[in-house]
């Protein structure tokens, strides 16, 4: 571990806050890199490369420190880090006086080093912990190095996980970093990383049972970390779940086409489950093939003979009240005999029956696969 200002200007704010004295921090090199005297900045202190050197607390008089070259009387002592030596840190003063200190000093010095490295490695292992995440969404590399990589990680990649995923409407860094803390603490087996300005990726462990899982706990979760996040706004998707590792990227693509298929179907909701939405998004994968070309058909009719889009507000709240009559007719705030004409003159225009189920189901189809 290296020995930086940063670190070095931590150790002297906090002794100088319990010390009636001035306090040096020096580098390896024996530059002083951090001090209660600004003016001695950069300066090579030559007590410090004896304390170095020989390994040793170095006191210096007031004799000696005129013999030595960047030095004022008081007492040096190495700074050791997991046994080996990065840095001297010395108090100025009268020997005698500062010496009862000395401990005290070191002491604080090597507090600092500890969290900082642990600030550090807690650091690492979220950066890497983040990668592996994304390299799981991606599916880069072999499912066996991606499990060794969980693995030296701590992560256990046997756990049954579904992902979810969180946008913030307005990309903001720092509530984006403040939703990652809420989502590793106090849930510290989510797996989180950051996907892009306004996007966070969580897998999410579940438990699983003879009917697969249920959403009930998660949604408690989704509930609870809403109340914390208070004034941000954002929006959920949760994914399916999916066996294996290769299972954790079909959840996150579920995930992701469920908060898009959410956003359109109902926009004023703050939550998704893919379980809500499961068959538009199930379809959003025809997009674009020729099966799709020929479901829209009936669609592309109504279009042509409905300009203004009346008929095809009517048959959306019509499916969006399960084909319930007199709801439907209560949505679009008109009498059920209206209702039934347009309902009529889109059979017409489409050439299906809608009280046949399956061509129904194929006026649904039309209606969701031209969005």
């Amino acid at each position: 571990m290296e020995l930086d200002d940063k670190i070095a200007r931590q150790i002297v704010m906090r002794a100088m806050k319990i010390l009636p004295y001035s306090v040096n921090v020096m580098d390896r090199h024996g530059h002083i890199i951090a001090s209660g005297d600004p003016s001695r900045l950069q300066q090579r202190h030559e007590g410090a490369i004896l304390a170095l050197n020989e390994n040793r607390v170095v006191e210096i008089d007031e004799a000696t420190a005129q013999r030595l070259k960047g030095v004022r009387p008081g007492i040096n002592q190495p700074i050791t880090f997991q046994g080996e030596r990065i840095g001297v840190i010395g108090i100025s003063g009268d020997p005698e006086q500062v010496r009862a200190y000395a401990a005290l000093v070191q002491m604080t010095a090597e507090l600092i080093l500890e969290q900082a490295a642990l600030s550090e490695q807690l650091q690492w292992d979220r950066r890497h912990r983040e990668e592996l995440v994304l390299q799981l969404l991606r599916q880069d590399g072999k499912p066996a190095h991606l499990a060794r990589a969980a693995e030296r990680l701590g992560i256990d990649l046997a756990q049954p996980r579904v992902a979810t995923v969180i946008r913030l409407e307005q990309p903001e860094p720092d509530r984006l970093r403040h939703l990652v803390h809420l989502l590793e603490h106090p849930e510290r087996d989510n797996l989180v990383a950051i996907h892009g300005l306004d996007e966070i990726v969580v897998l999410k462990p579940i438990q699983l049972t003879d009917k697969g899982w249920h959403t009930g706990l998660e949604r408690e979760r989704i509930r609870s970390l809403l109340e914390r996040i208070g004034s941000a706004r954002v929006r959920i998707a949760v994914g399916d779940y999916f066996p294996g590792i290769d299972g954790l990227a079909l959840s996150w693509h579920t995930a992701c086409e469920t908060l898009r298929q959410g956003n359109r179907h109902a926009p004023r909701r703050q939550v998704y489950f893919f379980e809500e939405f499961r068959l538009p998004v199930l379809l959003a994968s025809l997009a674009n093939s020729w099966q799709t070309s020929r479901l829209v058909e009936p669609m592309q009719k109504l279009i042509q003979k409905d300009p203004k889009g009346a008929l095809r507000k009517t048959l959306h709240h019509y499916f969006c009240e399960n084909c319930d009559l007199h709801q439907a007719a209560a949505a679009l705030f008109i009498h059920p005999n209206t209702l039934r004409y347009r309902l009529s003159r889109i059979e017409e225009i489409t050439g299906l029956n809608i009280n046949k189920l399956d061509e129904k189901f194929l006026l649904y189809l039309a209606q969701e696969l031209n969005q």
